[in-house]
C-alpha cells in the first residue's frame, strides 16, 4: 500500500512551547487512521502544519508524494481538512458559500456534488439560508461539506462530531466509511474514543508534542493484560467477601452483581472459584481491554516521562 502521508522529523515550538517534537509518522493511501491524545497533545499543530496553516519550524511533510512546501496548490487540493472552530461568511448562504469554496480550487460548476453533500449531510433543506440561521450542529455538517466540496483524495477530520447530535453522528460515520470503501484515506482526531475503536484501521497516540505509540487497533489492545468479569446472580449477594472468594471486588447489592477485574491469566481461576460456590448465576459478561485502557495507560506514561 503507497504512502498518503510522510512526516519526518518534524518539530514546531511556541516560545519555550514545544508543541511538536520530532515528529515521524506515516499514513497509508486508503487506510482510516486514528491521531488521539489529551488536550494539548499536539493534533491540531500538526493537521496545521499538515494544512499550511502553521509553519513548521523543521522536519518534512509529503501528500501523496509530493512537498507541502515546494507543491502548496496541489497538496492542498488533494487535502480536506474540517477544523475544530466553526468559522463562516455570514453573507452568503449554504449553498453559496460551498460555491466560493469550489472556486478556491478551480472548480466552476459542481452543483451535484454540492447536491450530493447537503443530501449525504441533511442540509438539503437548510441550503438558501445562511450560517447565522444554522444550529451548532448544522454549522459544524456544513464544515465537513466544505472539507468534502473538492473531492479530495485525503480527508482529515478535527473532531467532527463535538456538540453533534447522535443521529447526524450516525449518518456521518455512514457517509464517511462509504468514502473510505471509496478508497480515500480518512484521519481521524476524536475524544470520543469508542468512535476511534470503531472506526480506525491504525492509530497514532500523542501526548506533549510526541508520538508515543502507533499500532494497529488490535495491537494497541491486545497489549493491555486485563479481563473484565462481570457476574450477576439470581439470590442476594450480601453474604459475599473478599475473604470467601479471595479475589477483589467491586459489590453491587442492589443489581446483585460482582464486577472483576484481572489479567488474562487468572481467568480460568477466577472462573472456577465462582463455580465452586454453587450459587445460581443469572448472566455472566467478559470483557477485554478497552482503546480508552491503553489510551490512558501511554498518556499517563508520557506524563511520567516529563
Amino acid at each position: 500500500m503507497s504512502t498518503a502521508i510522510k512526516i519526518r522529523n518534524t518539530n514546531k515550538s511556541y516560545g519555550h512551547l514545544q508543541a511538536l517534537s520530532d515528529i515521524n509518522l506515516d499514513i497509508k493511501k486508503g487506510e482510516f487512521f486514528g491521531l488521539l491524545g489529551p488536550n494539548g497533545a499536539g493534533k491540531s499543530t500538526l493537521i496545521g502544519v499538515l494544512g499550511g496553516l502553521v509553519k513548521k519550524d523543521s522536519g518534512s511533510i509529503t501528500v501523496l508524494g509530493k512537498d507541502i512546501i515546494s507543491n502548496y496548490r496541489e497538496t492542498k487540493k488533494s487535502l480536506g481538512i474540517v477544523p475544530q472552530e466553526i468559522t463562516f461568511d455570514p453573507y452568503f448562504t449554504v449553498r453559496e458559500t460551498l460555491k466560493i469554496h469550489s472556486g478556491y480550487f478551480g472548480i466552476k460548476d459542481n452543483s451535484e456534488k454540492i447536491d450530493e453533500l447537503l443530501e449525504a449531510l441533511s442540509l438539503t433543506d437548510k441550503a438558501e439560508i445562511g450560517p447565522r440561521e444554522l444550529s451548532g450542529g448544522m454549522k459544524r455538517r456544513l464544515l465537513i461539506a466544505k472539507a468534502l466540496v473538492h473531492d479530495p483524495e485525503i480527508i482529515v477530520l478535527d473532531e467532527p462530531t463535538a456538540g453533534v447530535d447522535v443521529e447526524l453522528r450516525n449518518s456521518l460515520w455512514e457517509y464517511v466509511i462509504n468514502l473510505n470503501k471509496q478508497g480515500k484515506t480518512i484521519i481521524l482526531t476524536t475524544h470520543y474514543l469508542e468512535e476511534a475503536e470503531a472506526l480506525c484501521d491504525r492509530i497514532a497516540i500523542m501526548n506533549k508534542g510526541k508520538i508515543v505509540k502507533v499500532d494497529t487497533k488490535e495491537n494497541l489492545i491486545n497489549s493491555i493484560d486485563k479481563k473484565l468479569i462481570k457476574i450477576q446472580f439470581a439470590d442476594s449477594v450480601h453474604g459475599l467477601n473478599k475473604e470467601l472468594l479471595g479475589i477483589d471486588f467491586n459489590l453491587n447489592k442492589e443489581k446483585k452483581e460482582i464486577e472483576i477485574e484481572t489479567a488474562k491469566g487468572n481467568l480460568d481461576k477466577i472462573l472456577k472459584t465462582i463455580n465452586d460456590l454453587n450459587l445460581d448465576i443469572v448472566d455472566m459478561n467478559i470483557e477485554s481491554a478497552k482503546l480508552e485502557d491503553v489510551f490512558i495507560k501511554l498518556t499517563n506514561l508520557g506524563d511520567d516521562e516529563n
